[in-house]
């Protein structure tokens, strides 16, 4: 397997500050190498757990009321008891973030376990102790080289699941599925896998949200099988804001392999044009014109 990270729709630009940046673990700091939680964390033993990944951009968190909302959703639909109420988990990161002297080109990922264990198993009655959290900020831009080549896409044989299997829209810390279907893209070459819903529509991407463009038409899933992405609905809201037409609907392969362009959507990563699909060139093979359109459109949304 390719160790290449250079190319993966999470890359981005080292930043030799994040060597000393400390981490937060239940209200303490530690150095890098001395952040740990107890191997008997429900976390590490069986992936109970929620996650966030924001963004400090220019001293504003993006978007944090969406965070916050997804994440107190995500642990409801669970029962985990975070210990803390929406501001005072926030107050939390922004005491992470001045503790590490941090304004700006931040990427946090806010982590949350139910807690440590008495014993490795998966009743969830054995927790002994509090929810376990960890916060982990670093100086992150995205991998600017990446955006001009643009992505390229394998469909995974492995499908996005249904809400009835596990709602895509808890940000779980269990991801082997996402794993596998990215392991299958790298050993194929290519930068991230395309995922396929139960039925053969298209879904999402393993880290990612997934939209094509047809015309000036930007199309994505219907939701019901995907990442319940910020980033994918913020892109929605400024296409349509800016009068342009946006459908999320069911639609194919072959009607994927038509498109004009493509691009993916997440929280680091923001707007990441796909340039080829199964070995098959999207459009003219480049980030398009209308990607950049929106691209623009979003970079103004978060002040960059």
């Amino acid at each position: 397997m390719s160790n290449a990270t250079q190319d993966s729709a999470q890359s981005y630009a080292h930043d030799p500050r994040n060597d000393t940046v400390e981490v937060y673990v239940n209200g303490n700091f530690f150095a890098r190498d001395k952040a740990m939680v107890p191997v008997f964390d429900a976390g590490f033993v069986l992936g109970d757990g929620i996650w966030e990944g924001m963004r400090l951009v220019k001293g504003k968190l993006l978007a944090v009321d969406e965070h916050m909302a997804r994440m107190y959703e995500g642990a409801n639909a669970i029962q985990l008891d975070i210990g803390m109420d929406r501001d005072a988990l926030v107050a939390e990161i922004w005491k992470t973030l001045r503790h590490n002297n941090m304004k700006d080109g931040v990427h946090i990922r806010l982590m949350i376990s139910r807690g440590v264990k008495s014993t490795p198993n998966q009743d969830p009655r054995f927790i002994t102790g509090p929810a376990t959290i960890v916060i982990v900020a670093e100086y992150k831009q995205p991998n600017a080289a990446l955006k001009s080549r643009g992505l390229k896409l394998m469909t995974s044989t492995i499908r996005c699941s249904t809400p009835d299997v596990f709602d895509l829209r808890l940000n779980s810390h269990s991801r082997l599925n996402f794993i596998q279907a990215l392991i299958q893209a790298i050993n194929m070459g290519a930068d991230e896998a395309l995922m396929l819903d139960d039925r053969g529509f298209v879904a999402s991407c393993n880290s990612t949200n997934f939209f094509i463009i047809r015309g000036e038409e930007l199309w994505t899933s219907t939701g019901t099988t995907c990442f319940n992405g910020i980033t994918r609905a913020k892109v929605i809201k400024l296409w349509r804001d800016a009068g342009k037409p946006v459908f999320e609907k069911d639609y194919t392969l072959a009607e994927t392999y038509a498109a004009d362009e493509a691009f993916v959507t997440g929280t680091l990563g923001g707007i990441t044009p796909v340039t080829v699909i199964d070995g098959r060139k999207v459009g003219a093979g480049k980030p398009g014109p209308v990607t950049s359109s929106i691209s623009d459109l979003y970079s103004t949304y978060i002040g960059a």
